[in-house]
């Protein structure tokens, strides 16, 4: 869901050119102790509830690849559930948000489930699965701040706001509001909301998971939602659709992701959600 084009362009290049030194194809990680193939999945690993860093294997965490640490979290349980069925091991890599795309695409990685929109931009460089989630777009706010009974966009008229780099949330909904005064983008989620915690901004827009994860960190802030009313952001539906990002090419993959996707229900989908909000780490 998160333009600085020339340095993409620059970690595309970096990362072909390792693949190239590296040699052969790119689309499996090889196979593990196990004799099983390896599924290398990228996340940052510091984006709760969707992925998060923690330090032991508490209800389930995935060590993370060159690491003493663990990543959980709704991408990593997703993650655990494509490998055990496709019939992979499963390795987590972590990568900054802007290094995502460029790994999958010089297959440094197999495949990054990050809570990630489908937009046709990212389309252009990357095939993506059948959405895991869907996401509605909300905001937060100080409860004793100005904003607290914004019932619609308008309403946040002139409020000073920032979101997370490379989002809709920054690209495409906070320019919706009027007169505002949007400040640099976070590099992160958690930056976004020490932000907003601080006091150096009125609101930060983000989508419902995150928005409900942060709530149960900082109870001084209160949701915004105005799905449903007239004064709504408006965004489009590849906008709030999160898939699973695979190079391009690699069908055998996509097909195999995919038909795991197709037995679960938005309701599994909400179920596991609610499941890693409940067990995020205070610190997130």
């Amino acid at each position: 869901m998160r333009s600085r084009k020339l340095i993409a362009i620059l970690i595309i290049s970096i990362f072909a050119i390792a693949a190239a030194f590296a040699g052969g194809s790119n689309e499996s990680a090889g196979t593990s102790a196990s004799g099983r193939p390896v599924l290398r999945v990228a996340m940052e690993c510091g984006y709760a509830p969707y992925n998060w860093t923690q330090p032991t294997d508490a209800n389930g965490a995935v060590p993370i690849s060159g690491s003493p640490e663990y990543a959980y979290g709704y991408d990593v349980m997703m993650a655990k559930l494509i490998a055990e069925q496709i019939g992979y091991d499963l390795e987590i890599v972590r990568l900054d948000w802007d290094s995502l795309v460029p790994a999958v695409q010089s297959g440094t990685v197999d495949c990054a489930i990050a809570g990630q929109s489908i937009t046709s931009e990212r389309l252009q460089m990357v095939d993506f699965s059948n959405p895991y989630y869907y996401a509605s777009i909300v905001c937060l706010a100080d409860k004793s701040g100005p904003y607290a009974n914004a019932e619609g966009v308008q309403d946040l008229a002139g409020a000073t706001c920032t979101s997370q780099l490379g989002t809709i949330w920054y690209d495409v909904c906070l320019p919706q509001i009027p007169d505002a005064n949007i400040l640099p983008a976070q590099d992160s989620a958690p930056a976004m909301l020490v932000a907003l915690n601080s006091g150096r901004c009125d609101i930060v827009c983000t989508d419902m998971p995150t928005a409900q994860a942060a709530l149960m960190v900082y109870p001084n802030l209160t949701l915004l939602d105005f799905a449903g009313s007239d004064d709504d952001f408006e965004v489009s539906e590849e906008e709030i659709n999160i898939g699973i990002s695979i190079r391009k090419g690699n069908t055998e993959l996509l097909n195999a992701i995919n038909g795991v996707l197709e037995t679960l229900t938005v309701d599994d989908f909400n179920r596991m959600m609610d499941e890693a909000i409940q067990v995020q780490p205070l610190n997130q």
